[in-house]
């Protein structure tokens, strides 16, 4: 009797080894059998941590961004070798989307669990815009398309994280910033 292989093989026409496939499987979180963006999405955690411990949460934003950016580049290479549009090796969107999710809680380790939680399950349910980004087509659907619904759900998970953080006295800069308009 055979195990079952633990870990999925890249998708076909890409060696693991080819930088976009390491970025586009978030260097092989999203081969992992079972729930790749779940995978994906831990696999963010702790990048996350070292970014910030480095840079702070505007660090965090920004690689947010970044992740963004060369997410697109490679899914589309991904895509373009495997004939795959939305392969489910592919979680740098659900890297991008966790590092949304938190960065207003970004200097408190205690609420990356419910970051994490609130992402997926935004990521899951996919509520409007991100519905929408995820059924796109045309020249937004490919790989834009297959980042932007994960940018929706990170939106979606920060600011809900946000206002739980604040409604039990977390202020981080962004609270600080905000306070200042009232």
């Amino acid at each position: 009797m055979r195990r079952p292989r633990l870990i999925r093989p890249m998708p076909a026409g890409l060696p693991f080894r080819h930088p976009a496939g390491l970025l586009a499987t978030w260097f092989g979180a999203g081969l992992l059998r079972g729930a790749p963006g779940t995978w994906g999405s831990l696999a963010a955690l702790p990048f996350a941590v070292l970014i910030v411990w480095a840079f702070g949460e505007l660090g965090l934003l920004t690689a947010a961004g970044l992740a963004f950016v060369a997410g697109i580049w490679a899914s589309a290479v991904v895509a373009r070798r495997s004939g795959e549009e939305d392969s489910p090796a592919i979680v740098i969107d659900e890297v991008a989307g966790q590092w949304l999710a938190l960065v207003p809680v970004a200097l408190d380790l205690k609420y990356y669990a419910l970051a994490f939680l609130l992402f997926r399950a935004a990521d899951i349910l996919k509520p409007w815009p991100a519905n929408r980004a995820d059924r796109l087509r045309g020249p937004v659907r490919g790989p834009v398309g297959v980042m932007l619904d994960d940018v929706f759900a990170g939106l979606y998970a920060g600011l809900a994280v946000w206002l739980i953080a604040r409604a039990v006295g977390y202020e981080s800069c962004f609270s600080a910033s905000i306070s200042v308009f009232h």
